[in-house]
């Protein structure tokens, strides 16, 4: 993977330091992990979900963390093969442990998670605070102002 230089972002764009730093947290991220498989689903305008596949992982073995808009899935395997006691002549269901790292959007939370035949389901949902939502704004009908007059005088002035 090729590194991007973002000094240049740095100097020019006064206020836009928070955004290159999450592009650059973003490329020293992971992507070239591929395990374990996930899919992120949009369940509704402000819902998602994360599914990863975690086949042989009990919930004991998985671990979820949110910290600074960084969501982490750990999944630590304890039991070995030897330790099974299990002789494999074929092993395709790879249970090594894993780290797996979602940048989360702002306003975004997780609402829950839960295991179910081999699939962690990570339920998030976008919650925006009351002064970030849009509102309408009325126009009220207001009366004309008088027009004043400039250099008259007012019969009540003399």
């Amino acid at each position: 993977m090729s590194n991007i230089d973002l000094t240049p972002l740095y100097r020019t764009m006064v206020g836009f330091d928070r955004m290159a730093n999450m592009i650059d947290q973003a490329a020293r991220l992971d992507g070239s992990q591929g395990y374990p498989p996930y899919n992120i689903e949009r369940v509704d305008e402000n819902a998602f979900a994360i599914e990863i596949a975690v086949a042989g992982f009990t919930q004991d073995d998985l671990e979820i963390e949110t910290k600074e808009g960084l969501l982490t899935v750990a999944g630590k395997k304890t039991d070995t093969e030897d330790a099974s006691g299990k002789n494999y002549l074929h092993r395709g269901i790879a249970q090594r442990s894993f780290i797996r790292r979602f940048q989360l959007a702002d306003h975004i939370l997780v609402t829950g998670a839960h295991l179910d035949h081999g699939v962690l389901k990570i339920e998030l949902v976008r919650e925006l605070p009351e002064e970030k939502k849009p509102r309408k704004i009325e126009i009220g009908a207001s009366e004309a102002p008088e027009p004043k007059l400039i250099g008259k005088k007012s019969a009540d002035a003399a």
